[in-house]
């Protein structure tokens, strides 16, 4: 497949995607009951070091290149 995502794009989801890791493993606001919802980090993380995204893909979107 080919890349359909940015540099920039990267760099904001693996930000994001290291932010909701933090969140999860309770070092950001720890014991709220919704650390859970921060392994969709993991997601971020792997789309931004394949530079494929597969809802781009769906929708025809490509950032940058």
């Amino acid at each position: 497949m080919r890349p359909n995502m940015g540099s920039l794009d990267r760099i904001i989801r693996g930000v994001a995607g290291l932010a909701l890791l933090a969140f999860a493993l309770g070092l950001i606001f720890p014991g709220t009951g919704w650390n859970w919802l921060g392994w969709i980090g993991v997601v971020l993380i792997i789309t931004a070091l394949v530079r494929i995204c597969p809802a781009y893909t769906l929708i025809g979107v490509r950032t940058g290149l």
